[in-house]
């Protein structure tokens, strides 16, 4: 796996703090949901907002930063938990295997690339399946077991 981690900026934190409140009490934007992640050091439960994928039925969560806090907790937890504060549930995930990503960012670029762009690993909603797969390792894709 090629570690990368595309760090928010300040501005990028604020913006992102926005949009988590906004899901928690239930409002998404453009697909956005709030996830919360225990620490794999403090054992506390973090919040951060995330795009949504569904493809074929089933969902799926991608990390444009790459190998960011929230992917390294749920790495360790094996489960998120998700939804509106008053009714969230844990939800297992599985981590998908980088040969099945390039489909599942293709897919991820044509729907949020206006809001994710310089932060996926270089990639753009015109990228080969060459790319996508090059760049596979580096952006860390979890399917939702529910």
């Amino acid at each position: 796996m090629t570690v990368r981690y595309d760090r928010p900026t300040p501005a990028a934190r604020t913006f992102n703090e926005v949009f988590r409140v906004l899901a928690e009490v239930g409002i998404s934007i453009a697909g956005t949901v709030a996830i919360r992640v225990r620490g794999r050091k403090t054992g506390q439960r973090r919040g951060v907002v995330v795009n949504l994928l569904t493809v074929s039925g089933r969902d799926y969560l991608v990390s444009p930063r790459g190998n960011t806090q929230w992917v390294r907790n749920a790495r360790a937890a094996g489960v998120i938990e998700m939804g509106p504060r008053w009714r969230s549930t844990d939800v297992p995930i599985s981590e998908v295997a980088d040969h099945d990503k390039p489909e599942l960012l293709k897919r991820y670029l044509d729907r949020w690339f206006w809001e994710v762009k310089g932060h996926v690993g270089g990639l753009t909603p015109e990228s080969s399946d060459a790319e996508l797969f090059a760049a596979a390792p580096s952006i860390p894709v979890f399917e939702l077991q529910r």
